[in-house]
């Protein structure tokens, strides 16, 4: 076997020791049951291209439930029956082991039905060469690289390429995933993969808006969705999701300033959803978030910033008083403020969304309700009155002191 087939090498080099022992070791297990270990997948490319990937995938031929139960046998275990596959995490690292299986699908967009096979089996089953090697853990040949549809010659060639051709029939989730890595790794889709995705567009009707809604939240997930938005806008892929989205150089200068203002980590989904939704339509919107089934959250960013945008006039006249901006915002997520702030498209506007971001929300009267009722006010609906006139002077500099207050408050009763 020649020394580029084996990656023992560039596993004890690209991963922690403890990770490689444990895979040693469940190799060494598996291999004692009579069945076959192999790393299969995203982390067997990413080893190829010298990165480390911390999510192990590992395929056995054999029975991945009971050997998932030896390897864990004491730590919480996912199971998936259905598709005799478990998961676990082991240190902080993320365990998936899944039985070799062959599949078939009963129609475009339906899940697939499996049934045990072989790594063969396994592999064919993928969505691309290069995510369609493995290395095996087996102790008489440990790290030898199966590849039997060129995946290492297509990551040379920086190329992205399906397996059959129906892979985007039977699963055209594969579209946006393979946006994705194109976008990710700096790849291009070969000639041959990039004809079918083009006329396989339609295909995406044909899976369910939760499917669709995981995939965008891999996107928005990635260093740099707005690569990922563009191509699927290039290709019709946005515009089959809402023709009214767009993944232009708009949508991009927004996901830049939104990655600067959270420089300690990744934006937030829902800033990001809110941005890319922020220029369409509301009934857009609206059919967005039930055909994605967003959650309540994300929902309420979406609509908040869109509620935002439509007091953008108001909110751009330069002679608001601060209890003025403070009533056109009250209320709204910091996200969707966030969005808002972004996209303002007005330097007022924006002057005014950020003195409420970081100043005028925080913003509370002195006075309590129990110090109004000392002071004389009835108790009811007018403690709240007077709290809320409060709050408007202190916003606009006019009480700035408790005893300023008490003189409002004894000129309001």
């Amino acid at each position: 076997m020649a020394e580029s087939d084996n990656l023992a090498h560039k596993i004890e080099q690209t991963l922690p020791a403890e990770l490689v022992g444990f895979m040693q070791n469940a190799g060494k297990l598996a291999a004692g049951r009579g069945e076959k270990l192999y790393l299969v997948g995203g982390a067997v490319r990413d080893l190829l291209l010298n990165y480390g990937n911390l999510d192990i995938d590992l395929v056995v031929e054999g029975d991945a439930i009971t050997l998932a139960e030896e390897l864990h046998a004491d730590g919480k275990i996912t199971r998936h029956r259905r598709f005799n596959t478990a998961k676990f995490d082991w240190h902080g690292y993320s365990i998936d082991i899944a039985t070799a299986r062959r599949e078939s699908y009963a129609h475009p967009g339906a899940l697939p039905t499996v049934r045990p096979g072989c790594l063969e089996d396994d592999l064919i089953r993928r969505d691309f060469t290069i995510n369609a090697m493995a290395a095996s853990l087996a102790p008489d040949d440990y790290g030898r690289l199966i590849d039997p549809y060129s995946g290492r010659k297509d990551l040379e060639g920086t190329r992205l390429r399906i397996l059959h051709l129906k892979s985007f029939i039977d699963d055209s989730t594969r579209i946006w995933r393979g946006l994705r890595y194109e976008q990710r790794l700096d790849f291009r889709l070969e000639a041959q993969t990039l004809r079918l995705l083009k006329r396989d567009v339609p295909m995406l009707d044909t899976v369910s808006g939760d499917r669709i809604r995981y995939e965008l939240e891999c996107v928005l997930k990635e260093a740099h969705p707005e690569k990922v938005l563009r191509r699927a806008g290039e290709l019709g892929v946005l515009a089959r999701l809402e023709p009214s989205l767009k993944g232009n150089d708009i949508l991009a200068d927004r996901f830049h300033q939104a990655r600067e203002l959270y420089s300690s980590g990744r934006p937030l989904l829902g800033l990001y959803f809110a941005l890319l939704t922020y220029d369409i339509y509301d009934e857009a919107r609206e059919r967005l978030i039930y055909y994605l089934k967003l959650n309540k959250t994300i929902t309420g960013t979406l609509r908040g910033a869109a509620a935002i945008k439509s007091k953008m006039a108001k909110l751009a006249d330069a002679s608001l008083k601060p209890s003025a901006i403070y009533h056109l915002l009250e209320g709204y997520s910091t996200q969707a403020l966030t969005a808002g702030l972004i996209a303002a498209g007005s330097a007022i506007a924006e002057q005014h969304i950020g003195l409420y971001v970081d100043k005028l929300r925080t913003v509370k009267p002195l006075l309590t309700g129990d110090d109004l009722i000392r002071l004389g006010v009835p108790q009811g609906p007018r403690i709240k009155e007077v709290l809320g006139r409060l709050l408007e002077a202190r916003l606009d500099g006019r009480a700035m002191t408790r005893e300023d207050e008490e003189r409002l408050v004894k000129e309001l009763a």
